[in-house]
């Protein structure tokens, strides 16, 4: 498959210990997001900043995502099937992002899926959330 690895993103939690996630989806709400609370007191933010005729959500966790919280993080990497062509019969884009995390607690894996008229992002932020 076309999957590349995008892990210099996610990988600024390798080593990090959780204090919590928090999991946003469903509706009403602009953007699906999930928020990294680390004891350093650093909070990531996992989202897609939606422009117009586009849309990313967050598709799938195949697993507790509680395993995270409170033990380092010992693996942290994105890979997704951006460089792949539309699927045969297609007349829109897509792309399946795959975010990896585990701990010596477990194991989780967080699936987007985003789709447009293939002029808009369908990427997924992730990016340190700044003080209020």
């Amino acid at each position: 498959m076309g999957y590349y690895d995008r892990s210099k993103k996610v990988n600024v939690l390798l080593g990090k210990t959780l204090e919590n996630v928090i999991v946003t989806t469903g509706h009403p709400k602009e953007y699906d997001s999930i928020v990294f609370i680390c004891n350093d007191g650093k909070r990531y933010v996992m989202r897609h900043k939606r422009e117009c005729c586009e849309s990313v959500e967050i598709n799938d966790i195949d697993n507790d995502i509680r395993v995270l919280i409170g033990s380092p993080i010992i693996m942290a990497e994105e890979v997704n099937n951006a460089n792949e062509p539309p699927a045969d019969g297609a007349d829109c884009s897509y792309t399946w992002t795959f975010y990896k995390f585990a701990t010596l607690k477990g194991y989780v894996t967080i699936r987007w899926f985003g789709t447009s008229n293939g002029y808009y992002s369908e990427d997924v932020d992730f990016e340190e959330m700044e003080d209020a």
